[in-house]
């Protein structure tokens, strides 16, 4: 076979025939297997992702023949995300360090980063900004690297992912005066800080969605993945503890995915603005801090009712 195999087009044509042949998941920050066999190539070889066609009709070494095919055979057999087996992902333009610690880096909170969340932060002045549930850290660091002037904090309640995500401040080169990581469960590490606005892509898998998830997902952490029964626990702590923790023109932006419809209907009387993206809604909503004083005891009402049970 490696005789067979030379180029880096080759092994890309090959690794996405084997991926569609074995009907593999693509959830982890692509969408078909010729751009996981992509990115899964390029990254063994330490080549960038916007590699030049050009460049496609180079030959491996002998060694990298190998190596490419060991990788290719684990996200065949294991199920591996391409991300754990390369080490690297990339999110919001910037490349991240990857593994079992914290989930893949993939949101599409990366677009509001890259777009300066216009519209929604036009006209307003933002000083300090939360990443919550901040896992590998990419959300806050790209925050970081596109808004220079917000300091920017990291938490998670992991220390295995904030190790990681310390990893990548320092390989991202962030301004530790700047970006600091916090050890806390939610806000409970937080008293007395307010952020002006706060940023999180918590666990919101619904608990019938976790055990019917590829196996893909059972390399990643399931304290990253799941939030209950309806995938709504630390989203609704967040909603009610958050207003006390954002300045008077504060706003959240919240990823819940699926659970969007489970949220809607739980607290139909709090006006979520669903967000639209590139390819459409994904299940992120913003809301006011005025909105979360306004509607406080409704939401504070269903946080209580999922802490007693």
């Amino acid at each position: 076979m490696t005789a067979e195999l030379a180029t880096i087009v080759d092994f890309i044509r090959y690794g996405a025939s084997r991926f569609s042949a074995a009907e593999l998941m693509y959830g982890h920050g692509q969408d078909s297997a010729i751009d996981e066999a992509t990115q899964l190539v390029l990254a063994a070889l330490h080549l960038p992702p916007d590699l030049p066609p050009a460049y496609g009709a180079a030959t491996l070494t002998a060694q990298e023949r190998t190596e490419v095919l060991a990788l290719i055979q684990r996200r065949l057999h294991e199920r591996v995300p391409v991300a754990y087996l390369v080490g690297e992902a990339w999110f919001a333009g910037l490349k991240f360090k990857s593994d079992a610690r914290a989930l893949v880096p993939r949101s599409p909170i990366a677009e509001l980063i890259q777009n300066g969340f216009s519209p929604w932060l036009d006209g307003r002045e933002i000083e300090r900004a939360l990443d919550m549930c901040t896992g590998s850290g990419c959300i806050g660091i790209a925050m970081a690297a596109y808004q220079p002037d917000w300091r920017v904090d990291l938490v998670d309640v992991s220390e295995d992912a904030l190790a990681l995500t310390r990893e990548n401040m320092a390989f991202q080169h962030v301004d530790a005066n700047r970006v600091r990581a916090v050890q806390s469960d939610l806000f409970d590490a937080l008293d007395g800080e307010r952020y002006d606005l706060i940023v999180s892509n918590p666990p919101y898998v619904s608990q019938a969605e976790y055990d019917a998830l590829p196996g893909e997902y059972a390399h990643e952490p399931q304290l990253g993945l799941t939030s209950g029964e309806d995938g709504l626990n630390l989203c609704l702590r967040m909603l009610d503890e958050g207003a006390e923790h954002l300045t008077e023109q504060g706003l959240m932006i919240v990823e819940v995915g699926n659970s969007e419809h489970a949220l809607s209907a739980l607290l139909p009387e709090v006006p979520f603005v669903w967000l639209e993206f590139q390819t459409g809604p994904m299940g992120v909503f913003a809301i006011e801090r005025r909105d979360l004083v306004e509607h406080a005891d409704a939401i504070h009402a269903a946080a209580a009712k999922r802490a007693k049970a």
